[in-house]
């Protein structure tokens, strides 16, 4: 089974097997200090995380292969996101923190700045109609003129042209 380092956590290589993206909270576990008894309950008691968890086969960092809880790639974060700092190693309290705000930071910009973006984007889209539709009626004006004025210069030139009115 190949795999792929995904990050660092407390000077630890986190690593996800590249064919499911599964990633074992063990080693997450040891680099915060953390039980893992504890976590992997945890996890099970949460409706969503304990859905998606599966027991995989991994290697440890003796390259010995155990059975360990796993997480697809795209719940670790979340799961990263209930972890209290002040139940992890002291080294650790300040990563896990800044993690954590991070994490409040992409939840504040996705729920509030993109909303803004979008009605911001609206507002200009909403302009440059109202700017298209003024510059339609303009064009339909001039339009017009310039049929009024071909039509006059058609007139003045056929009464230009025309032949010196008989006498007789």
């Amino acid at each position: 089974m190949e795999t792929k380092l995904i990050a660092k956590v407390n000077n630890v290589d986190i690593i996800a097997t590249s064919d499911e993206q599964l990633v074992a909270i063990k080693p997450i576990c040891e680099a915060l200090g953390i039980d893992y008894k504890v976590q992997w309950q945890k996890i099970k008691d949460d409706e969503e995380l304990s859905s998606a968890m599966v027991l995989s086969t991994t290697t440890g960092a003796d390259g010995k292969q155990y059975e360990m809880c796993c997480l697809p790639i795209r719940y670790i974060f979340g799961w990263l996101f209930t972890i209290n700092p002040k139940n992890v190693k002291p080294e650790a309290r300040q990563s896990v923190r800044t993690y954590r705000k991070a994490c409040y930071n992409a939840l504040y910009d996705y729920f509030f700045k993109q909303p803004m973006k979008q009605l911001e984007q609206n507002q200009i889209e909403i302009s440059l109609l109202e700017q298209l539709s003024e510059y339609s009626q303009q064009k339909e004006t001039l339009n017009k003129s310039i049929t009024d004025i071909k039509r006059k210069l058609e007139k003045l030139r056929e009464e230009r042209l025309k032949p010196d009115p008989a006498l007789f």
